[in-house]
C-alpha cells in the first residue's frame, strides 16, 4: 500500500469513526429527545384525563343539582294547588253555611273591628236573609253600624264597613288573603305532615 493509500485509509478510517460516533451522538440524543416528548405526552393525557373526569363529576353534580330542583319544584308546584284548593274548599265551605252559621261567622269578623263605626254593605243575597237583629248583633260585637240596604255584588260572601273613604273589606276571600301565609302553615301541616 502506498503512502498516499494509507493516508487516505486513515482519513476513511478517521472519518468513518468520527461519523459512527456523530450517529451514537445522535441517536442518543434523539432517543432522549423522544422519551422525553413520551413522558410530556404521557403528561399531556394524564391532565387531560384528569380534567375530563372533573368535567364529567362537575357536570354530574350540576345534572343532579337541577334535577333535585325540578324535583323540588314540582313538589311546590302541587303542594300550591293542594293549598289552594282547600283555600278555595274554605271559601266554599264559609259561602255554604245555613244562615244562622253564616251570620255567626259575619258577627265573629265583626268583633275584629271593634270601636269602629260605618256602613256596612252585603251582597243581594245576603241582604235577602239577613236577620231581623242583624244591627244589634252588629253593635254587640264592638261596632257602630247601619245596615245598607243597596246590595255590593262586588262582595261573594262576607261584609265590608265603610266610613267615608275608609273601607274594611271583610268578605271571605279577603280575610282569608290577609291571614293566607297563616292559614297555608296551617294546611301545610295538615295536609303534608312527614
Amino acid at each position: 500500500m502506498s503512502s498516499g493509500e494509507k493516508i487516505l485509509s486513515s482519513i476513511r478510517a478517521d472519518s468513518e469513526k468520527t461519523i459512527a460516533e456523530i450517529k451514537a451522538e445522535s441517536k442518543t440524543k434523539c432517543d432522549r429527545i423522544l422519551e422525553k416528548a413520551r413522558l410530556k405526552a404521557d403528561e399531556i393525557k394524564k391532565d387531560a384525563e384528569k380534567k375530563k373526569a372533573q368535567q364529567n363529576e362537575k357536570l354530574q353534580r350540576s345534572c343532579k343539582s337541577r334535577v333535585e330542583l325540578e324535583k323540588r319544584n314540582i313538589l311546590l308546584r302541587a303542594k300550591r294547588a293542594e293549598i289552594d284548593k282547600t283555600v278555595n274548599a274554605v271559601i266554599e265551605y264559609m259561602n255554604g253555611l245555613g244562615n244562622k252559621e253564616y251570620f255567626e261567622l259575619i258577627y265573629k269578623l265583626a268583633s275584629t273591628l271593634e270601636k269602629k263605626e260605618g256602613v256596612v254593605f252585603l251582597n243581594e243575597r245576603d241582604l235577602k236573609r239577613v236577620p231581623d237583629d242583624f244591627e244589634k248583633r252588629f253593635a254587640a260585637s264592638g261596632v257602630r253600624a247601619s245596615l245598607s240596604r243597596t246590595p255590593d255584588n262586588s262582595i261573594k260572601s262576607g261584609f265590608i264597613l265603610k266610613n267615608g273613604d275608609i273601607e274594611d273589606n271583610m268578605s271571605f276571600s279577603s280575610v282569608l288573603e290577609d291571614k293566607r301565609e297563616a292559614v297555608e302553615d296551617l294546611i301545610n301541616r295538615e295536609l303534608f305532615r312527614d
